[in-house]
């Protein structure tokens, strides 16, 4: 790389698509598959049985089993939360995204699950209604990203579903990002509450489909990192009851050819940071590194994609700044997710049928 060599090892392959990170106090790393299973690795090697206890869920089309997240109090209370696609009773088809919570001992199987959230997104069961802009199926755009904010709170991004026409509306949950209590109640600061026609959770709205979400330890800024239609791919800073646009407003391409009502600069509308494409950038869940094993990179942005490998941002000002580093492209591999683990290395998973967790360190 420009700061020197890096060192890139496979630590688990054979993953179904992992989606999700997380590391825990013991050593142990738990990762999600999206197909529906959660993976341990201890002392550098996965274990060949999944963990045991998950809900049922849907993993049709991108649908399944998204990301995980501890509990800011994991050592004394054992919780970790998990997003993924949950069905209906009636229609296995018909589904949203939810939020479930477990404590976990480090045993064979997840205890006390329960869902804290399910998002008012219901969708997918036949027929489909008429949708504009030659969006495609309801088996995708879920978002699925967790994160636990420097307040103590969770935040839920949550897709379009591939209905765009719903974001613009104030009282679902379709291309949100809520905020909700570790227990899955309603902070009474959201932004919305109390106001008419509001779903209280909501944080911000107007996304197509939220894949990304990262804390900026330097100064405390929330980012998210969205697939547009054709381009339009978006970095963007997130901030309370902020409206960032879909299906109104993007710099990318509907499928159909049908022109956007707007493009940047609207209005009400809050525009990305950064925009990608076309071709689509495809971005990943980002991280910004903090730690002693790279100190060249401390404060950087690094954003994995499906297409470019990772992106190296420096910062200015708060934002990334001039033209990316690219890391890992020479892969070729669709990169999901980027992790600063406790030591300073970072953590890539690999978006494939076949899919691995890439741990980076300092080469010689």
């Amino acid at each position: 790389t420009a700061t020197g060599k890096i060192h890139v090892e496979v630590v688990a392959r054979q993953l179904s698509r992992p989606w999700g990170i997380a590391f825990l106090p013991d050593g142990t790393t738990l990762v999600t598959e999206r197909d529906g299973r959660l993976r341990a690795i201890r002392d550098g090697k996965l274990d060949p049985v999944a963990v045991a206890g998950l809900p049922p869920l849907n993993p049709s089309g991108i649908g399944g089993l998204y990301d995980i997240v501890l509990d800011p109090n994991f050592a004394a209370n054992h919780f970790l939360y998990m997003s993924y696609v949950k069905p209906s009773d009636e229609d296995h088809d018909q589904t949203t995204l939810a939020v479930m919570r477990a404590t976990w001992d480090g045993s064979a199987t997840l205890k006390d699950v329960k869902d804290i959230f399910v998002a008012d997104a219901w969708y997918g069961a036949q027929p489909w209604p008429t949708r504009c802009c030659g969006q495609g199926p309801a088996t995708g755009s879920w978002g699925g990203r967790i994160l636990f904010g420097r307040d103590g709170k969770l935040y839920i991004t949550s897709g379009d579903r591939n209905y765009g026409e719903m974001v613009q509306k104030p009282g679902n949950d379709f291309g949100k990002i809520m905020r909700i209590n570790p227990d899955g109640s309603i902070p009474r600061d959201n932004p919305f509450v109390g106001k008419a026609g509001w779903k209280p959770e909501i944080w911000s709205t107007g996304h197509r489909n939220p894949l990304g979400l990262t804390i900026n330890l330097v100064d405390g800024t929330m980012w998210e990192t969205e697939f547009g239609p054709r381009g339009g791919d978006e970095l963007n800073l997130i901030e309370k009851g902020k409206n960032y646009g879909w299906i109104d407003v993007t710099q990318g391409f509907h499928y159909n050819g049908e022109e956007a009502k707007g493009i940047k600069n609207v209005p009400g509308m809050t525009d990305p940071v950064l925009a990608f494409g076309p071709p689509s950038l495809n971005p990943g869940n980002p991280a910004f590194y903090s730690g002693a094993m790279f100190p060249a990179w401390q404060g950087n942005l690094l954003l994995p994609s499906f297409t470019k490998g990772v992106l190296r941002f420096a910062m200015k000002d708060g934002k990334p700044s001039g033209e990316p580093e690219y890391l890992l492209e020479d892969l070729k591999q669709r990169l999901r997710d980027a992790h600063v683990a406790p030591d300073g290395s970072v953590y890539i998973l690999t978006d494939e049928t076949a899919g691995a967790v890439l741990r980076i360190t300092a080469g010689g």
